[in-house]
């Protein structure tokens, strides 16, 4: 007799499709739907909800953040009325704790996913992780952090974040793309940063280095990436750092699998970070990477093999790591190349969806037992 698929319900608070949302977009469309049937809960009008109709059930809910208490009630809603098996948290925003109530009160088990490496107070990490069936991070630098917080051993499995590999690759074409989007001379290397603009991710410390770099780079820009609240701060140095003419502050961008290929050089000086996707993409598409060793990037960026890591918050560290990689054309090409085949060869979107599933099958099995 044929077994039934697990009904699983994704729970997703994000309303863009990156980061964790780009994340469980990927586990759903590689789960096998002989073993895993998929169900999403997201918010309405958010980037997953359309992305994902072909390969889950949609359930648009309300998700009003941390103080929207009576989301445990539309969630218990959802899982009662699909006969969900098991539940899957991969967002904060209330949804980690108004998920787990949901599963609390419909009878299954939930299973929750960290993403962030920064440390929760020690009894309500306890507490929460402690009353999920099982915890699932992205890194075994966030499984320390846990651990380190008193949450047993056997209670958290790392599975790694994935890139998609046949969505970033090397391009040829990128590289004038890149520079005519920007307006950038054809002969200018052009640094990029992929994160978003917010304190931790370390924009400061590659702006100090840089007039250093230009010292012996001239020719260089410098593309900012992403949005956040640091953007006016940012600013205002690069324009006390007299680096107008040098850096680019680019916003968001929804091409960057065609912006990517293009660039000579990502720099990520993190002080914190649970993986690092964008290093993952960087490697994909063969540019190397220069990125602070804190959190989970150690993991997505192996020294000397697709980049270079350095302490974070060091100046002067990041910029021999930088100019080390600019000054080399033949070493960018390598370690690009290496990163290449390291992200083919660990961070396959299937392996993560089947490990997944198998921690899915583990659980329930474990609950009949």
């Amino acid at each position: 007799m044929a077994t039934k698929p697990i009904k699983v319900l994704h729970i997703e608070a994000g309303r863009h499709l990156y980061g964790g949302a780009q994340q469980v977009f990927y586990i759903m469309r590689a789960l096998d739907p002989k073993r895993v049937q998929s169900f999403l809960a997201c918010p309405p009008g958010s980037d997953i909800e359309q992305a994902a109709q072909d390969i889950a059930t949609v359930l648009p809910v309300k998700m009003g953040g941390d103080l929207d208490v009576a989301m445990t009630g539309r969630l218990t809603k959802i899982i009662r009325q699909h006969d969900i098996d098991l539940v899957h948290v991969h967002s904060r925003r209330g949804a980690d704790l108004f998920g787990l109530w949901a599963a609390k009160r419909a009878g299954v088990p939930a299973v929750v996913s960290r993403r962030v490496d920064n440390a929760e107070l020690g009894w309500f990490a306890r507490w929460k992780y402690h009353n999920y069936a099982h915890v699932v991070t992205i890194s075994e630098g966030i499984r320390q952090v846990l651990l380190s917080q008193g949450v047993k051993p056997e209670h958290v499995t790392t599975i790694r974040s994935a890139v998609d590999t046949d969505k970033f690759k090397p391009n040829d074409d990128a590289s004038a793309q890149l520079r005519a989007t920007f307006d950038i001379a054809s002969d200018q290397l052009v640094i990029g940063v992929v994160a978003q603009l917010i304190e931790r991710k370390g924009h400061r410390i590659l702006l100090q280095a840089l007039p250093c770099i230009l010292q012996k780079v001239p020719n260089l820009k410098v593309v900012f990436f992403g949005k956040g609240p640091e953007q006016q701060n940012l600013h205002e140095l690069i324009n006390q750092l007299n680096l107008t003419e040098h850096v680019i502050l680019a916003g968001f961008r929804n091409d960057m699998d065609a912006l990517l290929p293009g660039l000579d050089l990502v720099v990520h000086p993190a002080f914190m970070e649970g993986l690092g996707v964008s290093l993952l993409q960087a490697s994909c598409c063969a540019v190397p990477v220069v990125a602070g060793r804190a959190g989970g990037i150690p993991e997505a960026v192996r020294d000397e093999i697709n980049g270079t890591l350095v302490e974070p918050g060091d100046v002067y560290g990041l910029r021999d790591a930088v100019l080390a990689l600019l000054q080399d054309e033949p070493l960018r090409q390598q370690v690009g190349q290496q990163g290449r085949q390291l992200m083919l060869d660990e961070f396959s979107i299937q392996a993560m969806a089947d490990a997944n599933a198998d921690l899915y099958e583990r659980l329930l099995k474990q609950g009949l037992n």
